[in-house]
């Protein structure tokens, strides 16, 4: 099928717009000289004169162009823009895709308690919604200068964990710029003109696609189209799946295929890889960079799947791992990706066909469910590759001829399901309803009420008062930890309250932290990371019954260390143990486990490992921040430990981190060397470090250290300097906090 015309014929030519020259000259030399009908009704609604938008249109219909027409539209005029994503992974890539066309893109993802007043540099600022809850909390400057606000994925605002934070988010936002135009993306909204409502927006709906997508459902060696029938050649007697996939590689094309676990997208690679055999140069190079940092099974076993043109992908896998297949496919030598769902929230790999094998998951305590139809349409939608693709399809895999109707019923005929806002719940507003009072957002208790009606929850709820009900229930706690102040009329923030909410760390965590630390007399890391482990901002580790004797011995083991007892109450046994389990795992890591260890003994991939290392390492350095104001004597021992844990070292190698360059691997070298600090480093000289880390890395560690010395020789102020002892190690060589796990 001829594709170069792809873009012709649709009526609005981006010559005609009035669009910065720059944007309309990068356009025309990509090839892009016509918009797409939806792209055209967001001109003809007003996008470009300042109007909001709801804009609910299938995925690769070029959403991200029209916000894009719109930010330039923005910065042409002197305005700041700033672009919401809801993964991190998410804001890498459209940073990178806003980039080079003669606008300035920063990206803000992390560090909770910085203003970062210098992303105000840019023109497009790419955050998550986290991020700007944080900011808005710490007072950044640039905030009030953003013109443009656009929120991807704005149909996440029904999450029960994200949604609260990105409604808030919008409300403050709209009250801090009410001027600002606001502009929101989605493929998957079932009720769009409430949404719309809300925003008081105009709505732009469309089901036109670039790349036409066909629906079906697989059963007995044949797709079932609403078109029409299509046979799949039966190739392996055992697995459909896999049928399904050679039969879309062997025309040229590249296949999606979604599962319900890590392990049944690893399987499934396996099988592919044995199926495809491919024998691509390229494909051995991205193996051999696989091997080159696998520490794991799972990571050479992605190595040899890739190697032969498939692979799996999933939260398991490192960034690294993750950016090497990501990258394989959209250069079209990877052919298969097996896959959780977490591919189809929002990353841009298209496949000419998409495979939602598995279309029940389990959930904790409910045995396994259907998923919903608006995930099930992320998915659909990443099928057909514009430019590339004459069509894409979305199959489904039925078990017999009844499920075949009920496919088509339940998914494929179906619209997606409503948005609602979680923001009523208690849990959900003690963080929000704290930093409204902090930042400056509400005084009263009736300033605080007229915020709260800004949200969509009210906008969706008019005449409910479950809202006051929560509201007055966070406020009765906040008040009663001390972290706001109530007096007459008026609401505000004690100094804790006010550094919890800069802290970004939800209150109930806070509390459980301050409470603790306020009663403990000796320091220990393993009630440390006991202590954050059972907040409620802690990310856990699940346990099974087989755990439950290795943890009673680690327990029995490290009562004394240990800061919180075992409760008396059964229901809570359970995320006691988590608790434990997961502290378990953050002290092998900072005790210098190795990453493959570490995974084998608790059944985790390396990208979990990560995540937990972020996560504890925010809490520490909150609890740290905390412990200044209630325990100022254990500050430094937290505060040394949050720089173990970000680099799994043990405090003895503390002092060699802080040399650039050197990592957990180079400082432990060093050390067992006999180079234990950064002064003994230069006592040995280049050549001797040379033969331990390298010729590369250890003439940047002598330009560092020179100048230091330079910085150490410069004449002082006439007062006298007074030298300090050295601190004694507080942790043994070869000490682990806990006995290892397994």
């Amino acid at each position: 099928m001829e594709l170069k015309g792809f873009r012709k014929g649709f009526g609005m030519r981006i010559d005609t717009l009035s669009l910065p020259d720059n944007l309309k000259e990068r356009y025309r030399s990509s090839g892009i000289t016509e918009l797409y009908p939806p792209q055209a009704e967001c001109v003809q609604r007003g996008m470009l004169d300042g109007k909001n938008l709801l804009v609910a249109i299938p995925t690769a219909s070029g959403k991200t162009l029209i916000a894009e027409m719109a930010m330039h539209t923005h910065i042409a005029r002197g305005g700041k823009c700033l672009y919401i994503v809801p993964l991190k992974a998410l804001a890498s890539e459209k940073s990178d895709e806003f980039a080079g066309k003669g606008v300035r893109v920063g990206i803000a993802t992390g560090d909770f308690d910085r203003r970062d007043d210098t992303l105000g540099r840019n023109d497009i600022i790419v955050a998550t919604s986290e991020k700007v809850d944080s900011l808005l909390r710490n007072s950044a400057r640039w905030i009030s200068e953003v013109t443009l606000l656009v929120i991807d994925e704005i149909h996440l605002i029904d999450s029960e964990n994200r949604g609260p934070t990105l409604e808030m988010v919008i409300a403050k936002m709209r009250c801090r710029n009410p001027s600002m135009q606001v502009i929101g993306l989605s493929a998957t909204i079932g009720n769009p003109r409430l949404l719309a409502g809300w925003l008081e927006a105009e709505l732009v709906t469309s089901t036109w696609r670039p790349v036409d997508l066909r629906q079906g459902v697989f059963f007995n060696d044949r797709i079932r189209f609403r078109e029409g029938d299509r046979p799949v050649k039966h190739v392996s007697k055992n697995y459909e799946d896999l049928n399904l996939c050679l039969d879309t590689i062997t025309e040229g094309g590249q296949c999606l295929v979604f599962v319900s676990s890590r392990k049944n997208a690893e399987a499934f690679a396996k099988r592919a890889a044995g199926a495809i055999k491919s024998d691509l140069p390229e494909l051995k190079g991205y193996a051999e960079q696989l091997n080159a940092s696998a520490e794991t099974e799972m990571g050479k076993t992605l190595a040899a799947c890739v190697e032969k043109g498939a692979a799996f992908h999933h939260a398991g896998l490192s960034r690294e791992e993750r950016r090497i297949v990501e990258e394989g496919f959209r250069k079209g030598f990877i052919k298969s990706i097996s896959s959780t769902p977490t591919l189809a929230a929002g990353l841009n790999l298209p496949a000419r066909r998409v495979i939602i094998r598995d279309y029940r998951r389990f959930s904790a305590g409910e045995g396994m469910l259907p998923i919903p139809v608006g995930e099930y349409q992320q998915m659909a939608g990443r099928a057909g590759r514009p430019r590339l693709d004459p069509y894409g399809e979305a199959v489904l895999i039925a078990k017999d001829e009844q499920d075949v109707g009920t496919l088509f019923a339940e998914y494929i005929e179906a619209e997606a399901e409503d948005v609602h806002s979680k923001i009523a719940e208690p849990a959900a507003l003690y963080t929000h309803v704290l930093s409204l009072i902090a930042s400056g957002f509400a005084g009263t208790r009736g300033e605080l009420a007229t915020f709260m009606n800004r949200s969509f929850y009210s906008h969706e709820h008019r005449q409910s008062r479950l809202m006051q009900r929560a509201v007055d229930s966070a406020l009765k706690f906040l008040v009663s930890e001390e972290m706001v102040m109530e007096v007459g009329e008026h609401l505000g923030s004690t100094e804790v309250g006010s550094l919890v909410s800069r802290l970004y760390i939800d209150p109930r965590s806070a509390a459980i932290i301050i409470g603790t630390l306020r009663h403990r007399e000796e320091y220990s890391d393993a009630g440390l990371l006991q202590l954050i482990c059972g907040t409620p901002d802690m990310p856990r580790l699940y346990v099974r019954n087989a755990d439950r004797e290795v943890l009673d011995r680690m327990i029995e083991a490290h009562e004394d260390e240990l800061w919180i007892p075992m409760p008396a109450d059964d229901d809570e046994l359970e995320s006691y143990y988590r608790a434990i389990k997961t502290a378990m795992l953050l002290s092998d890591w900072a005790d210098e486990m190795p990453d493959a260890r570490i995974c084998e003994r608790y059944g985790v991939g390396p990208g979990d490992v990560y995540g937990m290392v972020e996560s504890v390492n925010w809490l520490l350095h909150a609890t740290a921040e905390l412990s200044r104001m209630f325990l100022p004597t254990f500050h430094p021992r937290i505060r040394d430990y949050e720089i173990c844990m970000k680099n799994g070292i043990r405090r003895e190698l503390l002092p060699l981190v802080k040399l650039r360059g050197i990592g957990r691997v180079r400082a432990r070298r060093l050390f067992n060397n006999a180079l234990t600090s950064p002064e003994a480093v230069r006592a040995a000289g280049i050549e001797a470090v040379t033969r331990i880390i390298g010729k590369g890395i250890a003439e940047q560690i002598f330009s560092q250290l020179e100048g230091t010395r330079k910085r150490q020789e410069e004449p002082l102020p006439s007062t006298t300097s007074h030298g300090t002892k050295p601190k004694k190690q507080a942790h043994k060589a070869g000490q682990s906090t806990f006995s290892h796990f397994g």
